[in-house]
């Protein structure tokens, strides 16, 4: 897929009021399921929505004989990676290219062992490139106009809305950049659903042909109701297309869901591949931790989204690059503490980690059990600089000073913060030194 419409949407204004474009680190980051083209492919059709036919293939071997099977002389070979920019991406041994027309079954299995276990990169992967796995083998079709069309939530509207525009099959953030009126916006009410004549005005405004008006605008509602059915938070059709047949088609699909909404949607949830996110990312939703990593060298483990945020400001306020959002939540144990701390340290450019716990829900013992079973498990070399507030906090300070462990308690944010930082300026400088610094606690 080569655009997101959140990356256009990103935030409000985003295309209402020129091009905001994220943080690269918050690009990468997307908390929502995001599923390969051909499983999206697959609830289309489901749906009754007309799209090309296809099979997905492992091997090459695989390819050649889906090849044969799907019949057509004209095929389009497909890497599937979850990132945009596919077609203008580079595999690892130099094929150029994620989306190859081939002409025979022959050419399907020699351009398909050319991705299959190999790395793509784009503009999106940068250079950690993702895997390609597989590829979805489809019959070329032939399109005679592209168009644009997405539904997502957009909060300036309080709900879905619908996306159109005649210019698909391109980069849709420069076309929002560049000459925003060409860009449809039909917003949806929750409560009532769509209608058919909202999806007429759109289709219309696209600039589908008058014969094809009423087609375009049943795909637009079956994909409307695809998106309510499976709490999806965005879809993406790019292109949607007038096929020189006659007909309307679905010719690629990129659809995210809401990770609030997994305990209904186990069937999609299933098809996750954990082989295109970051490692970390399923470490965490094992041990029910909501985990970012960022690139800096701070480790942060808070309890609280808010008070977590609040935490990386203080530490950015002071010099310091927060390596991590970790949010453990109200009621986490000692073994998600644990968990937490093995996923901070496996950021190798931790250098000193600053807990800050403030016990509300959240007993402070129990944060200080895991910290103190975390340091002694993992070994840890580096200086942790503890504060903690709230309920049963003096249980936690008496359990961190009866341990002989290296950990520094502080009851100051604010103090913390600078400690913290000037602690892994300590470590940063021991580093590049190449020496060996070991911390004592004052007597």
């Amino acid at each position: 897929q080569d655009a997101s419409v959140f990356t256009v949407l990103c935030g409000s204004p985003g295309l209402f009021g020129g091009h905001v474009q994220p943080p690269p680190h918050l690009v990468q980051q997307q908390r929502s399921l995001s599923l390969h083209e051909y499983m999206s492919i697959g609830l289309l059709k489901e749906a009754g929505i007309s799209v090309p036919a296809g099979m997905v293939a492992s091997s090459s071997e695989e390819a050649y004989a889906v090849a044969k099977q799907i019949g057509s002389k004209d095929l389009v070979v497909k890497a599937q990676v979850l990132a945009g920019g596919r077609g203008k991406g580079t595999f690892e041994g130099g094929l150029k290219g994620g989306v190859r027309i081939v002409y025979s079954p022959e050419e399907a299995r020699d351009i398909s062992s050319q991705m299959i276990g190999r790395k793509l990169y784009t503009k999106q992967t940068g250079e950690a490139g993702r895997i390609c796995n597989q590829v979805f083998i489809c019959e070329r079709r032939y399109p005679r106009r592209e168009y644009y069309f997405a539904i997502t939530m957009e909060r300036s509207y309080q709900g879905p809305v619908l996306i159109g525009s005649s210019q698909g099959g391109v980069n849709i953030e420069d076309v929002a950049a560049e000459n925003p009126d060409a860009i449809v916006k039909e917003p949806i009410d929750i409560v009532e659903g769509i209608k058919m004549e909202q999806a007429v005005k759109v289709a219309q405004k696209m600039g589908f042909p008058p014969a094809l008006v009423n087609e375009a605008a049943e795909n637009m509602i079956k994909l409307y109701n695809l998106f309510i059915k499976y709490d999806a938070s965005m879809v993406e059709i790019n292109p949607m297309v007038e096929d020189s047949s006659g007909i309307v088609m679905c010719m690629d699909a990129k659809i995210n869901f809401d990770s609030n909404a997994a305990y209904r949607q186990e069937k999609v949830f299933e098809m996750r591949d954990w082989t295109q996110e970051d490692p970390r990312d399923q470490q965490a939703a094992k041990a029910d931790l909501n985990y970012i990593g960022l690139d800096g060298t701070i480790g942060c483990l808070v309890n609280g989204a808010g008070l977590a945020m609040a935490t990386m400001d203080i530490i950015k306020l002071h010099g310091g690059t927060p390596a991590n959002f970790l949010d453990v939540g109200g009621g986490a144990t000692a073994h998600q503490v644990t968990e937490a701390f093995k996923l901070i340290t496996s950021d190798r450019k931790v250098q000193a980690i600053l807990v800050n716990i403030f016990g509300g829900i959240m007993r402070c013992d129990i944060i200080a059990q895991g910290i103190i079973m975390a340091v002694r498990d993992l070994d840890l070399k580096i200086p942790i600089v503890v504060r903690l507030q709230g309920t049963r906090v003096d249980d936690a300070k008496a359990l961190i000073a009866a341990s002989p462990l290296k950990i520094l308690a502080c009851d100051d944010l604010d103090e913390a913060a600078k400690m913290v930082v000037k602690l892994s300026e300590i470590v940063s400088l021991a580093k590049e030194a190449q020496v060996d610094i070991t911390f004592q606690l004052p007597i």
